[in-house]
């Protein structure tokens, strides 16, 4: 038995404090009480920290996504990973939640964003967007409400949902698409997003547009929400579309893990 760590663990004012983690606990609970994003002279001289230790622990942070990082005015909040670490006592919506994400990936990837909530009634209805800065943009409504098979996100939920292949075919028949694929198209990519976490639709659902998405799912493997990147063909090269998709499976990965973690699951079957 080390007796000398036990003295510590029974008197924990006889520790000294690492002070990087101080510093890093001051700065999240600084972000955490602030109405707004901050930026590091801000932070800095809210915690009395140096600016030049702030902006390398608030790196630090966001590499692990414990704070999100705005690029347009270089300003911080927190993250999804404070999420993960506290899912139980959460007072924050989803969409809140996930919305630096979607800013993140917008001006990332100069195209929309957009968050899809999956209902109980087999639609997803869009609830929350983050633009790109570029003069010409799509733009999509809050609010729009699609049947929840069509289109991108409808192919991630056909994925998760497996249902059996008369059952998809009879719901197929009834979506609408400004240049509709047939069903074994349809089909072989709800495959293929099954097998890579995300899909891609080619001017299908509008003409014109390619949209990219994945999804989130919660602990029993249900669609919550869907993630989406929306751009004007002839916009990208092509090869951004996999990049995205693979960022977007990650986020939405990431995403579903700190929204519905697994330990609710478990305390919910006890």
């Amino acid at each position: 038995m080390d007796t000398q760590a036990s003295a510590g663990e029974r008197d924990p004012s006889s520790q000294r404090d690492v002070g990087a983690v101080i510093h890093a606990i001051r700065i999240l609970q600084h972000l955490a009480a602030a109405t707004g994003p901050l930026g590091v002279a801000a932070v800095a001289r809210g915690t009395g920290i140096s600016p030049s230790t702030c902006f390398n622990i608030l790196r630090t942070l966001t590499r692990a996504r414990f704070v999100a990082f705005r690029e347009q005015d270089k300003t911080y909040s927190l993250g999804l990973a404070v999420a993960e670490l506290a899912a139980g006592f959460l007072g924050v919506s989803h969409a809140e939640l996930i919305r630096p994400e979607l800013e993140r990936l917008a001006l990332n990837y100069d195209m929309l964003i957009v968050l899809w909530r999956v209902t109980e009634d087999g639609h997803i209805v869009l609830i929350d967007r983050a633009h790109s800065h570029t003069a010409v943009r799509v733009e999509m409504r809050l609010g729009l409400r699609l049947p929840m098979l069509v289109g991108a996100v409808g192919r991630c939920v056909a994925a998760a949902l497996d249902l059996p292949q008369a059952e998809l075919r009879r719901r197929f028949a009834t979506l609408r698409w400004q240049a509709p694929p047939s069903f074994e198209a349809y089909l072989a990519d709800v495959e293929a997003a099954r097998e890579s976490g995300w899909s891609l639709d080619n001017g299908q659902l509008y003409r014109g547009l390619i949209t990219i998405a994945a999804l989130i799912t919660d602990q029993h493997g249900q669609p919550r929400f869907g993630l989406s990147g929306i751009t004007i063909a002839g916009q990208h090269s092509p090869e951004i579309f996999g990049q995205l998709g693979r960022e977007l499976r990650e986020v939405a990965g990431f995403a579903a893990r700190a929204l519905f973690p697994a330990s609710a699951m478990l305390q919910n079957t006890e």
